[in-house]
């Protein structure tokens, strides 16, 4: 038996609970994980909530991501006692996940846990932190470094916006960090934000072109935020879009894109390839300051799960939320 939070549907409505499961419920995979840490995402408090049908597969263990010690193994790259860190791959969507003390999974999704980092940090970085060291390797990829301008970044007060707000920084980039909580500014200044935007400068009905303003952006809004954006960007600039948090339409024209030369780069991080993710774990081991990850992060008792998921999708938490499910095992 080991624990697990458990959202079933027996009928037309769904329950969670925080229960035990037996090991032959797990799903199939060629390594079993003992989990030490997770998070809450927001994809996660959607499944716990079920706001949305982010669950495709009853019943589920929810939690996209996890860090942990292999403890048994038939994947020829994976030992018991190796330390992993998993991101993505449908874990909590339709492959139990994280959020229990116990995972099963395939080999092919695993990363090593990078040299220098402890469990906790890797989840302090997380899906929303692998997610946006993405979103910085896309802007480069196109060409928007450090001197090509300020980027914006919205949600800059949430997991991936926070983090993607300390990599531009400690990069050199000029960060416009976007928020619709005045009351973040000081936080973000400390995250390395060069200055504050409201996000009401971005909600408004969308023009096609509005006044260049900046080099490129991370948006994880989606929706009226992605369209205004877009339309701000300066000649030849990116927009990295990775999230839906505002909704999944995107009512812009295509003015941006052939009169000013911008692109839109989509980041997945669900499927993304093997060597991309190694690499962006790479460079968040290297770059990432731990001493403004701890500052980014808080700490969500694995018992007090179920009932903050739904203060995470009405934002009332800011940064990282690191779950201890076995922390005893590093």
């Amino acid at each position: 038996m080991f624990d697990a939070i458990l959202v079933e549907k027996p009928g037309d409505t769904q329950t969670v609970s925080l229960t035990q499961a037996e090991e032959a419920q797990l799903p199939e995979g060629d390594v079993t994980v003992d989990v030490a840490w997770s998070t809450l995402n927001y994809k996660d408090a959607l499944a716990i909530t079920g706001r949305a049908p982010v669950v495709r597969k009853f019943p589920m263990v929810p939690g996209i991501d996890f860090a942990g010690v292999v403890a048994e193994s038939s994947h020829p790259d994976w030992k018991p006692g190796d330390r992993v860190v998993l991101n993505g791959w449908g874990v909590g969507e339709t492959h139990w996940g994280g959020l229990a003390t116990k995972a099963r999974v395939k080999g092919d999704w695993l990363v090593a846990l990078p040299e220098g980092l402890s469990m906790r940090q890797a989840m302090e970085i997380g899906t929303a932190g692998y997610t946006a060291m993405l979103c910085v390797m896309a802007l480069e990829r196109h060409g928007v470094l450090p001197e090509s301008g300020e980027i914006a970044v919205t949600g800059a007060a949430g997991g991936v916006g926070s983090v993607a707000t300390a990599l531009l920084s400690k990069r050199g980039y000029q960060v416009a960090a976007v928020t619709g909580r005045a009351s973040e500014a000081e936080y973000l200044k400390g995250l390395g934000a060069a200055s504050i935007v409201g996000r009401e400068e971005l909600s408004g009905k969308p023009r096609p072109l509005g006044k260049e303003r900046w080099a490129g952006g991370v948006d994880v809004a989606g929706s009226t935020v992605l369209a205004n954006l877009l339309s701000m960007i300066r000649y030849g600039g990116t927009v990295a879009a990775c999230g839906l948090a505002a909704g999944m339409d995107l009512p812009a024209t295509v003015a941006p894109f052939i009169l000013r030369g911008v692109t839109l780069a989509g980041v997945d991080s669900v499927m993304c390839p093997i060597a991309r993710r190694r690499e962006a774990w790479s460079l968040l081991a290297a770059e990432l300051d731990l001493d403004k990850l701890s500052a980014l992060s808080v700490e969500l008792p694995f018992e007090a799960v179920i009932e903050t998921a739904p203060k995470f999708l009405d934002g009332q938490i800011r940064g990282r939320v690191v779950v201890p499910v076995a922390p005893d095992l590093g």
